[in-house]
This record gives structure tokens, sequence and C-alpha cells, in this order.
């Protein structure tokens, strides 16, 4: 089996489907998205806090090693995940995994 990698995504609610279509074409063969619910700083501002919405996308996308970086970068760009508030990205190494297409 290929070293595989996991990119998670968290986006704001209604910007998932973007971030995936440039996956996709970056190279990426699938993603996951489910909606989750953010909290932390939108408590600790109060009043202020409202106006953060909590609604968010959480997307999934397992890519081989050599993929990795063009489909992260895709990811980063079209979320504008280097701009403050638009969202959080990481990858994780997976060590073991079934039923990913084209494992060889």
């Amino acid at each position: 089996m290929s070293e595989l990698n996991l990119i998670t995504c968290i986006v704001q609610r209604g910007k998932a489907d973007k971030v995936v279509k440039e996956a996709l074409g970056a190279g990426a063969e699938g993603a996951t998205i489910f909606y989750a619910r953010g909290t932390g700083i939108r408590q600790k501002l109060g009043f202020w806090g409202k106006i953060i919405t909590p609604e968010k996308e959480v997307i999934l996308i397992v890519t081989r090693k050599k993929e990795t970086d063009t489909v992260f970068e895709a990811v980063i760009k079209s979320g504008k995940l280097d701009k403050a508030g638009q969202g959080f990205a990481f990858v994780h190494t997976i060590d073991k995994a079934v039923g990913f297409l084209n494992q060889n």
C-alpha cells in the first residue's frame, strides 16, 4: 500500500464545496464533508462573539504522500486559510487503511 495522508480542513459553513472542487482539481480522488459546530473564541468574546457563526463544515481528504502538498496548497488557497478567521487545516499520516481506491 502507498503511504497515505489525511488532510482535515475546517471551514465556514457554505465554503466546503469550493474547497473540495479545488482539491479534486489538484489530484485528490474524493472527499468527505460533514457539519460541525465550533466553540472557543466565540464564547470568550461575549456579546461580540455573536457575530461569529459557530456552524462549520469539516472536509476529510485522503491523499497519497506524493500528492499531499499539492492538494494541501489548493485547500489553503481556495479556502483562504492563510487569512485569520477563515478556517483551519492540518495533515495526518495514515498508518493503516482499507478501501482506498487504487491502493497499489
